[in-house]
């Protein structure tokens, strides 16, 4: 079938080097994004497992007010995270065969974009903590800041800045 016999049923995007309906497109675009998926829930289930433990040190009944409001702020991230992981699975799950794939796409976008600010403060405040714990409040905030930095400059502007040099 070549392009004109597809006539309005496709989704190009030109010069993309596709041709596809959009339902082709739709599916793709879910299997993208249950990827992405994949990857985030790896780093979220480490982290929260690590998260966990620690409660279970001897050394965590002596942190202080500050480093204790931190950890419960990170568990609260970290559970936010895997259930905001989840959420795109659940509705898969609920609107099954319900031909609405290209509203999945649209949510499941959105929800992973959440998904992954939420494990950049995770990571971000991981880090603050661990500095805060081990050297001191103002090695954790330092750390914490430049790992903010690196969050920012890899997950944001470097995406950013491929995009404009695309056009």
């Amino acid at each position: 079938m070549d392009q004109s016999e597809l006539g309005d049923i496709t989704d190009d995007i030109p010069d993309d080097g596709r041709t596809e309906t959009v339902v082709q497109r739709s599916d793709r675009n879910w299997s993208d994004i249950l990827q992405e998926l994949r990857v985030t829930q790896t780093g979220t289930q480490i982290i929260t497992g690590f998260l966990l433990a620690l409660a279970f040190q001897p050394r965590f009944t002596t942190l202080d007010a500050f480093s204790s409001t931190i950890y419960l702020v990170l568990v609260c991230l970290a559970a936010t995270a895997t259930a905001l992981n989840l959420t795109p699975v659940s509705l898969h799950r609920w609107l099954f065969r319900r031909h609405v794939k290209r509203e999945l796409v649209v949510i499941g976008n959105v929800l992973l974009r959440i998904t992954l600010a939420t494990v950049g403060l995770l990571v971000i405040g991981v880090v603050l903590f661990i500095f805060d714990v081990v050297l001191s409040r103002a090695a954790g905030l330092v750390a914490g800041g430049i790992t903010a930095a690196v969050v920012v400059a890899l997950w944001i502007l470097l995406p950013l800045a491929a995009r404009r040099a695309r056009g």
